[in-house]
């Protein structure tokens, strides 16, 4: 759902409410996480208050998490956004690793679209890692690979058509940068939100290189650490059936956020910060 490139970011699918309520008795409401922000704030006296890392994802930046860097602060918490390369999986997860290096204490591992992906290589074998938080993200099986995740499921607007590829100096033979089209991105990436909000985040997209839609994800970090999803139910980038797929295979604790598009962290950040939360609490 990206392509890659040093500092880019994420997004993919669509399918309707209906199918999701499908599956609705794996999910968890959105009303029964609504005291995990109380909850939570009892961790200082129990412990050491985790980090918590946001990672953005391709065709965004790190300002996608504003309003939730916001939110978990008003709370006391130290939050880290750093850049995704968005160069590739590999190189990405690397990146993010030694990132965390630097961290000292317990982690909250967060990942939106292709930073799901990125988080579930990076936290492998990091024992400061106590939850992964996957917003709208890819959550992938060993030898999986974005594209192939990508057409998992019908509806995604981020298909070829829908994108601009541009060259970039060193570029793998083949490779490109990747952007959704600008006239393309407010109904793919950012519908429900006012449209002058979702011109401008066209506008700054990060490109990501489309190296990253053919790595093969390696062992991920969710067979030995706890999981949680949000996924928003109107998301057109990624189908919301196929981010459920991924979230169960995870073993993930799955909230829906009705109507949200794929950015549901701008859509709704209360309620992604409310999972967040629930993840420290539940692990801390």
């Amino acid at each position: 759902m990206k392509i890659i490139r040093a500092a880019r970011d994420n997004g993919l699918r669509f399918i309707t409410t209906a199918a999701i309520l499908a599956i609705a008795g794996l999910l968890v409401p959105v009303s029964q996480i609504a005291s995990a922000d109380t909850a939570a704030r009892s961790t200082a006296a129990s412990g050491t208050r985790p980090s918590i890392v946001l990672v953005h994802g391709a065709f965004a930046d790190g300002s996608s998490w504003d309003a939730v860097v916001s939110r978990l602060q008003s709370e006391g918490y130290t939050v880290y956004v750093p850049p995704n390369p968005l160069q590739g999986l590999s190189y990405d997860s690397a990146y993010l690793a030694d990132f965390l290096h630097s961290i000292a204490g317990p982690i909250i591992l967060v990942g939106h679209s292709y930073g799901g992906a990125v988080i579930t290589n990076a936290a492998t074998g990091e024992r400061q890692v106590k939850a992964l938080v996957y917003v709208d993200g890819f959550a992938p099986a060993e030898g999986q690979t974005i594209g192939q995740l990508l057409s998992a499921e019908p509806g995604s607007c981020a298909v070829p058509a829908n994108l601009n590829l541009v060259p970039y100096p060193g570029a793998p033979e083949g490779t490109a940068d990747a952007y959704i089209k600008q006239s393309v991105f407010p109904s793919c990436f950012a519908n429900g939100l006012p449209a002058s909000e979702a011109n401008v985040l066209a506008a700054t997209q990060r490109p990501l290189s489309t190296v990253a839609l053919t790595q093969k994800s390696g062992i991920p970090a969710w067979k030995t650490i706890p999981s949680w999803a949000a996924i928003g139910s109107a998301d057109h980038a990624i189908p919301p059936a196929e981010l459920l797929a991924m979230a169960r295979q995870a073993h993930a604790h799955i909230t829906i956020i009705p109507d949200a598009p794929h950015l549901s962290m701008i859509f709704n950040p209360g309620v992604i910060t409310r999972v967040i939360l629930d993840a420290v609490h539940s692990t801390t």
